[in-house]
């Protein structure tokens, strides 16, 4: 869970998140907070919910330097501490808790589940009509340029087993934004991973501002049809192994 001046939201969305877990796996999850030392508070708020709650765990940035190299490292320190399933989600209630029951059991059978906004089921709440048209644009050129039919390639609620995380060569990607979320799951696909959409209703932050700018919605203009060469030359393709047990650990 990223976080950058989320003073306002954060105790309430890690309870819920701990909730939710808890009632679903208890005593197999961790929340790994990773903040870059927001001015605001919020990694100060984060060191006392890490000592309120068993479960949850912080990683301190000295600097704020992009979501993409946030997940990076979050997904390095849930490798390291063995964790089988890793979840992304955002701090602002975007991406709602209650979901997060769905993508794990979803993940006994795929290899990575995506929050969907755009399948049967699913959609957003309070936007615009000009971030609604970007949103579905950004989807429809990524998809056409890449040739892949995943629907909702820009949204950020995932989990992943550690066998993708391991096999698509994260050392490797350089994207921020929205191509970052686009670049995982083009190197899942490649590396022959199975991808599946679950529905979620995406709703616009209450509190906070959002991170997302302009200049992060148009690089993925340019940097989308580079993809095809640097993911595909990056990707380990190894032989995936799945197991229908319960996983022995989840990381937020």
């Amino acid at each position: 869970m990223p976080t950058y001046n989320e003073a306002e939201n954060l105790g309430r969305i890690v309870h819920a998140a701990d909730s939710e877990l808890e009632g679903f796996a208890p005593g197999e999850h961790r929340i790994l907070i990773v903040d870059d030392n927001s001015p605001d508070g919020t990694g100060a708020i984060a060191d006392a919910l890490a000592g309120e709650l068993g479960s949850v765990e912080v990683l301190h940035r000295t600097s704020k330097r992009g979501l993409g190299h946030a997940y990076l490292e979050g997904f390095g320190r849930a490798l390291a501490g063995e964790a089988e399933l890793v979840i992304e989600m955002d701090a602002d209630f975007s991406h709602d808790p209650r979901y997060l029951p769905d993508l794990v059991r979803s993940a006994l059978s795929a290899d990575l589940v995506l929050g969907s906004r755009y399948v049967p089921g699913g959609g957003v709440r309070d936007w615009g009509l000009l971030r609604r048209l970007i949103s579905r644009g950004g989807g429809l050129y990524a998809r056409t340029i890449l040739g892949i039919g995943v629907r909702d390639l820009t949204g950020g609620f995932k989990c992943f087993r550690r066998e993708v995380l391991e096999a698509i060569e994260l050392g490797s990607v350089r994207s921020e934004g929205y191509t970052f979320q686009i670049e995982l799951t083009y190197r899942t696909l490649l590396a022959g991973f199975h991808v599946q959409e679950i529905p979620i209703v995406f709703e616009d932050r209450a509190a906070g501002s959002s991170k997302m700018s302009a200049q992060i919605a148009l690089e993925a203009i340019w940097l989308v049809p580079r993809l095809r060469r640097s993911a595909a030359a990056a990707v380990a393709r190894r032989p995936i192994s799945l197991t229908e047990s319960q996983p022995r650990d989840t990381r937020i």
